[in-house]
């Protein structure tokens, strides 16, 4: 049973790693046309965050584009790495070894540590993203005397704002964590994919000119600098997101009191706002 698992293993690793690499770049740009509307926000307030947040719905919350684009890549990279993970921990003991017989890891199955921070950003997403999704997605939606339903023109960064003034630790903690921890795992992601594809590339073409040793020193350099990535991840793209979302957190109510109502309506349908 466990050598059946072994082989299971080693033929799904391979299938399920480059189905999160391929889902990855969907996931990116959506991020980035996303993540894009709070940036802006520094320079011309709330008013500029929700033009260039509804510039960026017609991308991704059109009818196809929303399950195509960011619905499907989402879930499909999420199960990829979650059966990833379960495969090693049913194929593996710490007694017995169970891959005697199965061929040498390659590069699509190399486990990676729980305390990596690619693996920690990735359940911190898990446990935030559901949240998210469903506060400002999902509920706002509800056909309820309360939410009355509200609209796409009514949901713009007055909801994100209504939820900063409201609740202001819960909203912090949950966007720090949903804008942090992506931002360093995009980063990470984009070097295990670099590693991956092109790195044993490169280094074969090197190899054949300068020599193994120097190839594996060109190819690996954007390894060996996690500090500096995380860095740049939480400098270069969390905080001006996150200093946008300040700048909206600064602003008065630009709305009708009944909307701010709906709003805080909407934020209540989940446990994490009425707790």
């Amino acid at each position: 049973m466990l050598l059946d698992l072994g082989k299971l293993r080693a033929r799904a690793l391979p299938i399920l790693t480059k189905t999160a690499h391929i889902s990855a770049p969907f996931i990116t740009t959506f991020l980035l046309i996303h993540l894009s509307a709070p940036a802006v926000a520094s320079i011309g307030g709330s008013s500029l965050a929700s033009s260039t947040m509804l510039l960026g719905r017609e991308y991704y919350q059109t009818a196809l584009g929303e399950p195509l684009l960011v619905l499907f890549p989402i879930v499909t990279h999420s199960s990829a790495g979650i059966l990833k993970r379960l495969l090693y921990l049913l194929s593996s003991s710490p007694e017995e070894p169970t891959l005697f017989d199965m061929p040498k890891p390659s590069r699509f199955s190399l486990p990676r540590s729980l305390t990596s921070a690619l693996s920690l950003t990735s359940q911190l997403l898990l446990l935030l993203l559901p949240i998210h999704y469903l506060t400002h997605r999902a509920h706002p939606t509800l056909d309820l005397v309360s939410i009355d339903a509200v609209g796409p023109s009514e949901l713009d960064y007055e909801f994100v704002k209504t939820g900063l003034r409201t609740w202001p630790v819960r909203s912090w903690m949950i966007y720090s964590g949903l804008v942090g921890a992506g931002a360093v795992h995009v980063i990470e992601g984009m070097r295990v994919i670099y590693n991956t594809w092109v790195a044993p590339r490169r280094r074969e073409q090197a190899a054949g000119k300068e020599g193994e040793k120097n190839a594996v020193r060109s190819t690996h350099a954007i390894s060996r600098l996690p500090k500096l990535r995380i860095m740049f991840a939480l400098l270069g793209i969390a905080t001006p997101v996150l200093a946008g979302l300040y700048v909206i957190s600064s602003e008065p109510a630009y709305t009708f009191a009944s909307l701010v109502e709906r709003y805080s309506a909407a934020f209540e349908q989940s446990f994490v706002f009425r707790i």
